[in-house]
C-alpha cells in the first residue's frame, strides 16, 4: 500500500518513519520545507516531495497517486486539505485539528465512498477513543474527564513550557472559549478558568484549566459531565491570563508609528523562539482519562493513565510519539480493513469496538506508548 503523509514536521516526520519501518508501506512525505524533508531523505521506504500543499492542483496530483493519506498539516489548512483528499476519493487519517466542524464533510465523504478518521492524535484522539470505550462498557456514562498536557522535562523560566506542534494552536487554547457538558447541558466558560491542582506520579503537582478540547465528544457521547482540561506547571495559567487580558493575543491590528500591527503576530514573534523545543531537548506527555458511570446499577470507574517521555534512542519527542503513533496505528487499522465506516468518523466511534481499542493500545505499547488501565467500583 502506498501512503502519503502531508507534513514532515515534528509530528509528520515520525509518522512517516513509523509507517515505513520494516518496509510495511511505501511512504511519500510531502512538505514545503526542504529542511523538514531533509531529515527523511535518506530513509529506506520514504520518498520526499517538496510541495506547496496549499496549492489544490499540486495537492490533488499527489493524493491521486496514493492509496491512503495521513494529514499532519497545520490546523488552519486542515479542513480544506481534508476536503480535497475526499474529493479525490481517498481514505484519510487526519491530525490537523482544524477549528471547523469535521462533520461538515460527512456527506461528501459518504458520496465519495471515503472513510476519514479525524482528530486522531493523543488528545483529541486516544482520549476520545477511551471515553467512547468507557461509555460502551457502562449502561450510563456519568463522567467523562480528560486531563492532558505536553511539557518540557526541564522547566525554564519564565514560561516553563515548550510546544512540539504549532504554537499558534497553543495560543488558541488560551483564547478560545471552552465548552464542556455539565448536567447534560452545554456550558461555555472562558479558557484558563476553573483551575485545579492535581498530583501525578513521576512529575508532582500540575495545574489544570478549562480549554476547548472536548470537540466532538460534546455531541457524540451522552454523559452528565464531559470535560477536557489542559495540564501545565504551576503558575502558567496566571502568566497566560495576563498576556491575554492585556491584549497581547488579540488578532485586531493596531496602529503603531504609522504601521498596522496585530498584537498576536507581535506576541508570537516573541514567544515562539522561547517555546521551540531545541534539538535533543526532552519533553513529556501526561494524560489521565476517566470514564465513570453505572453498570447493572453499580457505579464503576475506568481510568487510563499515560506518562510518556522523549525517546533518547530515536530522538523523537513524546508529543510526536503519542500523537503520531496513534495516527499510524489507525492507518494500519484502515489498511487491514478492520474499520470500514464510510463518511467522517470521530475518534470515539473507534472506541465502540473493543477489538479496535485493543488493536490500538497493543500497537502503541509495542512503540513504547503505554496506557495503564485501572477498573474500580465506586461507592
Amino acid at each position: 500500500m502506498k501512503i502519503l503523509v502531508l507534513g514532515a514536521g515534528l509530528v509528520g516526520g515520525p509518522i512517516a518513519l513509523d509507517l515505513a519501518k520494516n518496509g510495511e508501506f511505501k511512504v511519500t512525505s510531502a512538505d514545503i520545507s526542504v529542511e523538514s524533508l531533509s531529515r527523511l531523505s535518506d530513509i529506506d521506504g520514504i520518498s520526499t516531495v517538496q510541495a506547496d500543499l496549499n496549492n489544490e492542483e499540486i495537492l490533488k496530483s499527489l493524493v491521486q497517486k496514493h492509496d491512503l493519506v495521513v494529514s499532519a498539516v497545520p490546523g488552519f489548512m486542515g479542513y480544506r486539505t481534508l476536503e480535497q483528499i475526499i474529493e479525490c476519493g481517498k481514505n484519510a487519517v487526519d491530525i490537523a485539528f482544524f477549528p471547523e466542524d469535521m462533520f461538515g464533510l460527512d456527506a461528501k465523504a459518504k458520496e465519495m465512498d471515503v472513510t476519514a478518521i479525524c482528530d486522531i492524535g493523543v488528545a483529541p484522539g486516544m482520549s476520545n477513543v477511551l471515553i467512547g470505550y468507557g461509555a460502551s462498557m457502562l449502561d450510563t456514562l456519568e463522567k467523562g474527564i480528560t486531563y492532558v498536557g505536553g511539557l518540557p522535562v526541564v522547566r525554564t523560566w519564565p514560561f516553563e513550557y515548550k510546544a512540539v506542534f504549532s504554537p499558534i494552536d497553543v495560543i488558541e487554547e488560551y483564547t478560545r472559549p471552552a465548552r464542556y457538558i455539565d448536567g447534560g447541558r452545554l456550558v461555555v466558560r472562558e479558557a484558563l478558568s476553573d483551575p485545579e491542582l492535581l498530583n501525578f506520579p513521576n512529575i508532582g503537582t500540575l495545574e489544570a484549566f478549562n480549554s476547548d478540547g472536548l470537540r466532538t465528544l460534546a455531541t457524540t457521547v451522552k454523559g452528565d459531565y464531559l470535560i477536557e482540561k489542559t495540564l501545565r506547571y504551576k503558575g502558567h495559567i496566571e502568566k497566560m491570563a495576563v498576556l491575554r487580558d492585556t491584549g497581547f493575543f488579540s488578532k485586531e491590528p493596531m496602529l503603531i508609528n504609522g504601521i498596522m500591527i496585530s498584537p498576536l503576530e507581535f506576541t508570537s514573534r516573541l514567544l515562539f523562539p522561547k517555546w521551540k523545543l531545541q534539538e535533543g531537548e526532552e519533553d513529556l506527555t501526561i494524560m489521565q482519562v476517566i470514564a465513570e458511570g453505572l453498570k447493572n446499577g453499580i457505579r464503576q470507574r475506568f481510568t487510563w493513565d499515560l506518562y510518556d517521555r522523549f525517546d533518547k534512542v530515536t530522538g523523537i519527542h513524546s508529543m510526536a510519539r503519542t500523537t503520531g503513533y496513534t495516527a499510524t496505528m489507525v492507518a494500519r487499522l484502515l489498511s487491514k480493513g478492520l474499520y470500514n465506516r464510510k463518511g467522517i468518523s470521530a475518534p470515539e466511534y473507534l472506541g465502540q469496538d473493543a477489538g479496535i481499542v485493543n488493536f490500538l493500545l497493543d500497537g502503541l505499547k509495542e512503540r513504547g506508548v503505554v496506557y495503564k488501565e485501572t477498573h474500580e467500583f465506586v461507592k
